[in-house]
This record gives C-alpha cells, structure tokens and sequence, in this order.
C-alpha cells in the first residue's frame, strides 16, 4: 500500500471532501483507513449508572482506501505516489514535484 500510518492524507469524495488529516489506523484486509478528526459520526450511549445521564459522542468512522489521497508536504496538494530505489533502499515519492516522501 502506498499510504502508512502517520501519513497526511486528503479526502476526496464523501461530506468532508477536501480535508485533510492524519492517519491514525490502516486496515489493508478490509481496504480501510481512519483518519484522525474525519469522518465522524454521532453514537448515543445509555447511562451506564443511576444518576448518570446518557451522552452523545463523535467518534471517526472507517472510510475506504480509494477515497483519499497522499498529502505532498511540499507541492502542498494531494498527489499520487510512486516508488523508486535509493540504494539498496525503496522510497515513497511524489509523483506531481518528484519529492520524496
């Protein structure tokens, strides 16, 4: 897979299109990426104790691979990734300013 964990990566399809994140989980199984702060939905929970009250809570939701795109740092736009040898070594790179990511 082209993108890790720890990448910045922007969405491009879907409610939050055009923001970009940090990758905080990547399940290359099921072709799933969270992204930290994105993709959220609300979740309803019961009190647990009595006297508590119930709450409503924003967690990030699994989104697709294929909706997001690496974020070059330098070029400053999302960007396809290419990889090359350096050495005995492979690396990440940007394929719109050749950068290595």
């Amino acid at each position: 897979m082209a993108i890790k964990k720890g990448d910045t990566v922007q969405i491009i399809s879907g409610k939050d299109k055009g923001k970009n994140g940090k990758v905080m989980k990547l399940d290359s199984a099921a072709g799933t990426i969270l992204i930290e702060g994105l993709n959220l939905f609300k979740k309803h929970t019961r009190p647990k104790k009595q006297g508590e009250k119930g709450q409503i809570i924003s967690l990030p939701r699994p989104l697709n691979i294929s909706k997001v795109m690496l974020f070059c740092s330098s070029c400053k736009k999302p960007s396809r990734v290419g990889v090359r040898k350096e050495g005995e070594a492979k690396a990440r790179y940007c394929k719109r300013c050749k950068a290595t990511l």
